[in-house]
């Protein structure tokens, strides 16, 4: 799974309770310590990001256009959904793609909803539910290392499905 958040019960009391935070306005981030958060990026894997973009670039044909390296870019690259539909899509018979509508969109609701769309598709796909990031995870990039998890197990099944639809080389994947 994705492990990383603790669950609040063990964080010991919590005095007062934070104030709510709206979408545009991102104060301080409650929940993840700095420690824990500093955790979970260094699982990050630099090596598996240039493995991702290779096999994304392949899968999604001419669609996409290639981000700079590092964690952040690929974070703004995958971040508004539109790159994950188009690949979600790319593993299905064409005209067959589960996300009907894919859109660019400056829009918060619409970028994440994107987001979901993907994920409810990698599940019907055949990714545990244990095994999706979350929403968040990519959104706000705060475990871009679960984000990785999710897209390698995506490549390991496409490759494993062996239904032609797999583009790249299957050696990017461990079986």
């Amino acid at each position: 799974g994705c492990p990383g958040a603790t669950r609040a019960a063990d964080r010991g009391p919590i005095s007062a309770d934070p104030p709510a935070v709206s979408m545009a306005n991102r104060g301080p981030s409650y929940g993840l310590s700095r420690e824990v958060q500093q955790k979970i990026d260094r699982q990050y894997d630099p090596e598996l990001e240039q493995v991702l973009v290779r096999w994304i670039l392949a899968q999604c044909g001419g669609d996409v256009a290639q981000p700079a390296p590092g964690r952040d870019s690929f974070q703004q690259w995958l971040k508004d959904g539109t790159v994950l539909c188009r690949l979600i899509n790319s593993l299905h018979p064409r005209g067959q793609g589960p996300v009907a509508k894919i859109q660019a969109s400056a829009m918060a609701f619409k970028q994440m909803e994107q987001i979901s769309q993907f994920l409810q598709a990698a599940e019907r796909y055949g990714i545990a539910a244990t095994d999706i990031f979350q929403t968040v995870d990519l959104w706000e990039g705060k475990n871009m290392a679960c984000v990785q998890r999710t897209l390698m197990n995506l490549g390991s099944l496409a490759v494993a499905k062996g239904d032609g639809l797999f583009v790249g080389d299957p050696n990017w994947f461990p079986k």
